[in-house]
């Protein structure tokens, strides 16, 4: 059965960049900035699925830790 959407968790990278992974599938992507890791989790779909088994819609979950003292 084809899902209507597939969820990215989204990070930045400790190296630079952006780091995203498929959450309930074996899909991961880097990339150096927001507009090229879209195109590259575009890519890494279009690649893990069959053909018309894709989902309709990409979500990006932004992950965001922040450190603050006690």
């Amino acid at each position: 059965m084809k899902d209507s959407e597939i969820i990215f968790a989204v990070e930045e990278s400790p190296e630079g960049g952006y780091e995203a992974h498929a959450l309930g599938h074996a899909i991961f992507t880097q990339a150096d900035s927001m507009d090229e890791l879209r195109e590259m989790v575009r890519d890494a779909v279009r690649c893990h699925f069959d053909e018309g088994a894709a989902p309709a819609v990409i979500r990006l979950h932004f992950v965001h830790d922040e450190v603050i003292s006690a």
